[in-house]
């Protein structure tokens, strides 16, 4: 496992997520879902997923894809915080949040967080830059490498 108790916490704490990916046409989309982590995959449902453009541009062949789950603490002061997940996806059948049905499934390769803790914004602060994570790819665990 190589997010946090922090991130890990941050995670199951909100709802949803916002995911790109790109089509045949090299078109970028993104779009708000809801998600799950097991503790090692990403799971992105829906209502009726097979038909939409998410699934469909991974079928395609498009499986690297983008995760982001935020949000605002406060605006005054300015409070940002933020897990992104870069990944691959596939097109899964399992039972989820969403209920039985095709699933995309990423699998994390890099993540970043940042202010998790909900402190406001401070360009002056020491740790501004977010955390970033490589996570291992399966059988490939000596690869991992985690770097402030």
């Amino acid at each position: 496992m190589s997010f946090t108790a922090a991130e890990l916490a941050y995670l199951k704490s909100q709802p949803l997520a916002r995911i790109a990916t790109v089509g045949p046409d090299g078109q970028p989309d993104v779009v708000p879902v809801g998600f799950e982590y097991d503790g090692v995959h990403f799971y992105v449902g829906g209502v009726d997923p097979a038909k939409t453009r998410k699934v469909l541009n991974v079928q395609a062949g498009h499986d690297q894809v983008a995760l982001v789950i935020d949000d605002l603490v406060s605006t005054d002061p300015w409070s940002p915080r933020f897990v992104r997940v870069y990944g691959t996806a596939e097109v899964v059948e399992r039972s989820g949040m969403f209920g039985p049905g095709v699933y995309l499934r990423i699998t994390p390769t890099t993540s970043w967080s940042w202010h998790l803790d909900g402190r406001a914004a401070d360009h002056s602060d020491e740790d501004f830059a977010p955390r970033r994570t490589v996570h291992p790819v399966s059988g490939r665990a000596d690869q991992a490498a985690s770097q402030q």
